[in-house]
């Protein structure tokens, strides 16, 4: 007899209202608790735009747990692999969203709040090279790629 790595339980899509799928989850959690179901998981995926995945032990535990739930559409029929939700679980290095051109603002260090162009990038260190836009003059300054944010991807030509 072989053992699964997660025996007997799976993961279910729910449609909801787009913009609306942590307001569901958070009336799902109540429901949960209040009638004491055996619900393991829910995940709300940024990336993913009107669905939430549950994880449990049966289509009937999700269907009890949504129904008459304001902004739930419906259960997706059907089972969902783990290999597809995982992408929305494994989080990316942020220098893999980085690109040169695009705008930034430094979240952290002396340069704090400031707003900067990527001119470089070496994913080997993770770092970034940047040239202050408010700035008088242009100097280049390199910082590490976790200390900047993302304000404005730079035009395609």
């Amino acid at each position: 007899m072989s053992e699964s790595k997660f025996p007997s339980t799976s993961i279910f899509a729910v449609r909801t209202t787009a913009g609306q799928e942590k307001n569901v989850s958070n009336l799902i959690t109540i429901r949960i608790k209040s009638a004491k179901l055996p619900i393991k998981a829910i995940l709300v995926p940024d990336l993913l735009k009107g669905y939430i995945f549950i994880e449990s032990d049966g289509p009937h535990l999700v269907e009890e747990a949504i129904a008459g739930i304001k902004h739930v559409r419906s259960r997706v029929p059907g089972i969902v692999s783990f290999s597809e939700v995982e992408r929305y679980i494994v989080v990316k290095p942020v220098i893999e969203e980085l690109d040169k051109n695009d705008v930034v603002e430094i979240i952290s260090g002396p340069f704090k709040g400031m707003r900067a162009k990527i001119t470089r990038i070496d994913k080997t260190k993770s770092e970034v090279v940047l040239e202050l836009l408010e700035a008088s003059f242009t100097l280049p300054i390199t910082v590490h790629a976790d200390y900047v944010k993302v304000v404005q991807k730079a035009k395609e030509e």
